[in-house]
């Protein structure tokens, strides 16, 4: 049964790789590849390719790899004031509610549930309703 399991996701986890690789982010790529695996394997493949799908979507980040030079750009152009942080700037670091001002990311970016900001002079991407980073562009 065991080995039956493992090779179950195996299989899983190489049909969900391609499937979540456009996914955007951890919290993307863990839905689409949770999606994916259901549809291809039951409950045992959403558990396998939301976790695959997590990990690709981690390495991807939020905005894709070409995008990231262009947003940094977008935001030293607005010369959008720094937030000063006490604590390491990080990806899971949680920003204060109060004092730090995010901004809408524009359209053309597709990135539709994150805001972002400047913390200690590095252009950050963070969730609104948990005040995360979720990523850090440079």
């Amino acid at each position: 049964m065991i080995r039956r399991l493992i090779g179950t996701a195996a299989v899983l986890a190489v049909i969900a790789v391609p499937a979540v690789a456009q996914a955007q982010g951890v919290p993307g790529g863990m839905e689409r590849g949770a999606r994916e695996g259901e549809r291809a394997a039951g409950p045992v493949g959403a558990v396998v390719g939301g976790a695959v799908g997590g990990v690709v979507g981690g390495v991807a980040g939020v905005l894709g790899v070409d995008q990231r030079p262009r947003f940094h750009r977008y935001v030293v152009d607005r010369h959008v004031p720094s937030y000063r942080y006490r604590e390491d700037v990080r990806v899971g670091a949680v920003l204060p509610e109060q004092g730090v001002t995010y901004y809408e990311v524009p359209p053309e970016y597709g990135v539709h549930n994150y805001r972002y900001t400047v913390v200690n002079d590095r252009t950050v991407l963070v969730d609104p309703r948990t005040h995360r980073i979720v990523e850090i562009v440079e």
